[in-house]
């Protein structure tokens, strides 16, 4: 009798705080989770997050192996109290590296807007998908609470990093449909959305809508803050395409090279030399820029700033033109001084 009872009482376990065991769902429902894991009796799987327990009732059954984290060795009821979530964990990152390396395309929902794209909800994993990797060709639509069609494209479960894209794996389809699409060739586009950094449109590629991009700085010759208002989603304009972007499935267009560029015009006018008078319209840590008319932005660059000299935005500077840079569409000056500042060169 000794003997069984020894043999007996070897054969449970003791669990320890912090510790890893395997063991069995022996209950699964809403009210209570028990766990076999060798010891004297059940373990109680206590998760307060509804999210983690709506994935374990909708992921496990009674029978599963699992592996849970000893959370209590004992509680007053007798019970170790154990969490499930390491093992849940485990297993939706790998479930999603699963699905990066074969790029199967799964569904997601679009549970917020930042700045730089949407956050996002698939196969109970909550992850990115920036603008840049998002396909926006149905006009209008209402982004939250969205189902899109995503793969995964980055993940670093040490960053706690997911990145989901809709462009992944269709730059093959891409290439097809812009075939017979030309850059300088004149296209009409329907606005599908607006953002703070351009206009998403739809244009028609060989056989399907593909998608357009008006970045801000191609809506005007003029140097552009915000997008203006007068855009409206469904609305059709007329646009000129200036190069293709493979890699986001997205055409590149503008609206404002569809007119002549008023600096190249305008530039004749400011000869080396030339006094001209001008406000101050920003002091930055480049320089600082006026505003010499009809759009056309002048600049002392900080170099040429004399020392103890400062200068307010709306104050009117006489100025001396030094030259005219095409590439960056400014007017390079330096200001008229009454007496040359010691140092200044």
């Amino acid at each position: 009798m000794a003997d069984l009872m020894k043999s007996t009482k070897s054969t449970f376990i003791s669990p320890k705080k912090g510790e890893s065991l395997e063991g069995t769902i022996t209950k699964l429902n809403t009210y209570e989770i028990l766990v076999d894991i060798g010891a004297k009796t059940e373990a109680v799987v206590l998760e307060k997050d509804k999210r983690l327990l709506r994935n374990i009732m909708g992921i496990l059954k009674v029978g599963d192996n699992v592996t849970v984290s000893v959370l209590n060795p004992e509680s007053e009821f007798g019970n170790p109290v154990v969490s499930l979530r390491r093992f849940m964990e485990d297993k939706v990152w790998d479930k999603l590296n699963e699905l990066q390396k074969s790029q199967k395309v799964i569904e997601a929902t679009i549970t917020e807007v930042t700045r730089g794209g949407f956050i996002v909800t698939a196969d109970d994993a909550q992850g990115f998908l920036p603008n840049s990797q998002a396909s926006f060709l149905e006009t209008g639509q209402a982004p939250l609470g969205k189902k899109v069609a995503v793969n995964v494209l980055e993940l670093s479960r040490l960053q706690h990093k997911i990145i989901f894209s809709q462009k992944a794996g269709q730059s093959i389809e891409f290439e097809k449909e812009i075939g017979e699409l030309k850059p300088e060739q004149k296209i009409t586009s329907t606005i599908s959305n607006i953002t703070t950094f351009g206009v998403f449109v739809s244009l028609q590629g060989k056989t399907h809508l593909i998608e357009g991009l008006i970045h801000i700085s191609e809506i005007s010759w003029e140097k552009l803050v915000e997008v203006p208002k007068e855009f409206k989603a469904g609305e059709k304009i007329e646009t000129v395409i200036i190069g293709f972007d493979k890699k986001a499935a997205r055409v590149n267009l503008s609206l404002r090279r569809l007119t002549k560029d008023p600096f190249e015009k305008e530039m004749s006018k400011f000869e080396p030399d030339k006094k001209v008078s001008a406000s101050v319209s920003e002091v930055t840590a480049n320089g600082v820029l006026f505003d010499l008319g009809n759009g056309i932005e002048g600049i002392i660059k900080k170099e040429k700033v004399p020392p103890n000299v400062t200068y307010k935005e709306g104050q009117t500077v006489s100025l001396t033109v030094s030259m005219v840079d095409k590439k960056r569409r400014k007017v390079i000056l330096t200001p008229i001084l009454m007496e040359k500042p010691i140092g200044y060169r």
